[in-house]
């Protein structure tokens, strides 16, 4: 993978993100309801307690045993028991449908940026905008570019965007993210008058 991302203000937080693409899909899948760089903190936090992150081990894990690691405090999201339960079984479908590698989404078969997109919204927690968002993140900072990866990934593919983590590269567009989804959210408030 290229260069070492900056998601989450911690050094060692991003470099898992940067070294082990599942750390990096369960960021994206964490990111809801919570501040981005926190959601990208989760596997972090996850490889702390189980001395290492491994798609094989959380996907074998007992279920309950998964969910109180998660819960503990801090745990990995505000809705740490919910969550937990999501990304063992994103492991547990990652382990099946592609043998543990979670590069095999975007390598497998030489796929468009359509049949990643495809890929994507399959995997449990994750839907249209997340898959379009992750997409995004992999071509913009990982080098994944499969042909026609920008239009599957809608205006999150745009190259001056700011408007997801996909475009966060440091604490400057951090806040350009930010303040783009403070405008969305006062536009819509406002629609609804």
């Amino acid at each position: 993978m290229p260069k070492t991302l900056h998601l989450t203000g911690d050094a060692e937080a991003d470099k898992l993100l940067s070294d082990d693409s599942f750390a990096l899909l369960v960021g994206m899948m964490l990111d809801q309801q919570i501040a981005m760089e926190i959601a990208f903190a989760g596997p972090k936090k996850i490889a702390d307690r189980m001395g290492g992150f491994s798609v094989a081990k959380i996907a074998e894990s007992d279920l309950d045993d998964f969910v109180e690691l998660c819960v503990q405090k801090p745990a990995i999201h505000r809705y740490g028991g919910s969550m937990g339960r999501r990304v063992h079984a994103l492991a547990q479908y990652i382990l099946e449908n592609y043998d543990g590698r979670t590069d095999a989404i975007w390598t497998e078969g030489d796929p468009d940026g359509r049949e990643v997109l495809k890929r994507l919204k399959a995997l449990p927690g994750f839907g249209d905008q997340k898959a379009r968002i992750f997409l995004a993140l992999l071509g913009k900072q990982r080098g994944v570019e499969p042909t026609g990866w920008r239009e599957a990934a809608g205006a999150y593919g745009d190259a001056d965007a700011r408007r997801s983590i996909a475009d966060v590269v440091d604490d400057q567009s951090l806040a350009e993210v930010r303040a783009w989804k403070k405008e969305q959210k006062a536009a819509a408030k406002a629609a609804k008058g």
